[in-house]
């Protein structure tokens, strides 16, 4: 498992490493029942302290993509659907809130938006 860490990114290590993780899973690369390195291998593999890594862990295990026991160590969750659709939704949200901003700042109006976002979401529904 490769997590890159950037020291030039306005994001924190901790969230840095969340979301690898969570894409890792999310794209199917980690799946259900696989071990997710120590919080104390990790944190060496990527030089960072220990402290980091348990947030980062913290934070999957509260989201549901990771369960964690004691003495047998860290595992990817089985999937929750609910869980996979409100990060995916929280993408979207980032995607749209840029785009409404640069509508409003051009003039382009909602109903034109909207006629695109139709668009664009039927062009990739009839190419799955």
């Amino acid at each position: 498992m490769e997590i890159i860490i950037s020291s030039n990114r306005n994001k924190p290590i901790y969230e840095q490493i969340t979301s690898q993780i969570k894409t890792m899973i999310m794209s199917g690369e980690l799946q259900a029942g696989d071990p997710i390195p120590s919080m104390r291998s990790l944190a060496k593999s990527i030089q960072v302290s220990v402290i980091t890594v348990q947030k980062a862990y913290e934070d999957l295990q509260r989201d549901g993509f990771i369960e964690t026991t004691v003495g047998r160590g860290s595992f990817v969750s089985a999937p929750n659907k609910d869980v996979f659709q409100e990060e995916q939704q929280k993408k979207i949200e980032e995607h749209l809130t840029i785009a409404a901003e640069i509508a409003r700042t051009s003039g382009i109006k909602l109903e034109k938006m909207v006629e695109m976002l139709t668009i664009f979401y039927a062009e990739d529904k009839n190419e799955s």
